[in-house]
């Protein structure tokens, strides 16, 4: 039978009117070793009562380790941690519609912090699709995450420029010609794994390559201190995010560009914002920063 839906599948494919998404086989090995040296990276997905990282929970965990190369090849993916958490208040109905999580599935689980320290402590770099969000949630929960550099597989791959259209985990998968069980957090890993080990596109390398080379350029933060309040939708505008000082940052508009766009972006606050030869602050975050609470 498998045969056979496969050949009805590629018959519908030949006819040019139809795309196939094949349901996703999570590979435990995907390339042979070749001597080459290897790191241990960790896939992290987190689902939670909410999105606020200093007032909602974690209710479930899972860390999916994998084997790549310098140059963004994936070769082995190992056995998962996994694990539920039963939060001090009931989940409320919506994260339950999103996640198929209910306050009986997590009863009386708890996840040990000092398990998930030991399981994390060998992994050189830990990377979750919306890095923003899990880092936050990961850190409040486990210390050792505060001392991993940290790659995002939503934002440090250009996915535009290799012709998907957006960077969702199920458009970028559906773009694989697959799809999966979604928000559940071990099949989300496993899809992000998957996704990252193909060859993008446009430049036809491993989309981890393109997130390797983007965790290891440092982002300067650039401080638009005492812009002119009337100004404020021009900045918003040209991308600028606003810190309204409550959690110790400046108050004030600020921006993330990289090296090589920084003389760009002071010329432009002095030229267009401030009219004069203002020297706005700037920060200088790497991969093990970036995505915390610290910045």
């Amino acid at each position: 039978m498998p045969q056979q839906n496969e050949a009805m599948a590629a018959t519908l494919e030949a006819t040019g009117d139809y795309r196939i998404l094949r349901r996703m086989q999570p590979r435990r090995h995907l390339l042979d070793k070749d001597g080459s040296k290897t790191r241990l990276g960790i896939l992290i997905d987190l689902e939670t009562t909410g999105l606020d990282a200093t007032r909602d929970e974690i209710i479930e965990m899972a860390l999916v380790p994998f084997e790549y190369g310098l140059d963004g090849r994936i070769f082995e993916v190992r056995e998962a941690f996994s694990a539920l958490h039963q939060p001090s208040k009931p989940i409320p109905p919506e994260i339950t519609k999103i996640t198929s999580i209910t306050d009986e599935m997590v009863a009386g689980k708890t996840i040990d912090p000092a398990e998930v320290a030991a399981f994390v402590a060998p992994a050189a770099l830990i990377i979750a699709h919306n890095a923003g969000f899990d880092r936050k949630f990961a850190e409040r929960f486990c210390e050792t995450f505060t001392t991993k550099p940290w790659g995002c597989s939503q934002s440090q791959v250009n996915w535009k420029s290799e012709g998907y259209e957006g960077t969702r985990l199920g458009y970028l998968l559906a773009g694989c010609g697959l799809f999966h069980n979604g928000h559940r957090a071990t099949d989300d890993c496993l899809a992000t794994i998957e996704i990252l080990a193909r060859p993008l596109p446009v430049s036809g390398v491993p989309a981890l390559a393109k997130l390797l080379e983007a965790a290891r350029q440092p982002t300067c933060r650039v401080w638009a201190e005492g812009a002119p309040f009337d100004l404020k939708d021009v900045l918003k505008a040209h991308g600028y995010r606003w810190s309204d000082g409550s959690d110790g940052r400046p108050r004030s508009w600020y921006i993330d560009v990289g090296e090589d766009r920084l003389q760009a972006e002071l010329d432009y606050l002095r030229t267009d914002i401030y009219q004069r030869d203002a020297e706005p602050p700037v920060v200088r975050i790497g991969a093990h920063d970036r995505f915390s609470v610290r910045c």
